[in-house]
């Protein structure tokens, strides 16, 4: 179990607070348990972050790709554009 050791106080407006109240209670949790939950949805650890990119990578669909001296071609004539 995650022993929790830091305190963080907040200030809210009533709607926010009443949003995280129903949700809170619609899944009979404490409303600690959701802002924890928000803060993960929304700053995944950065191993996290990339495991859910690698797994977004190898569920996609295959593509066509060109052969490697068009691809060459294609990148240098981007460079150009750029210089």
């Amino acid at each position: 179990m995650l022993m929790l050791s830091r305190r963080l106080q907040i200030l809210l407006d009533d709607e926010r607070l009443a949003r995280l109240e129903r949700e809170a209670a619609r899944r009979r949790v404490a409303v600690s348990v959701v802002v924890r939950d928000a803060i993960d949805a929304s700053l995944p650890a950065t191993s996290q972050s990339r495991t859910a990119a690698a797994r977004r990578i190898l569920e996609a669909a295959s593509m066509e790709v060109p052969e490697l001296d068009e691809l060459r071609t294609e990148l240098e004539e981007l460079r150009g554009r750029r210089g």
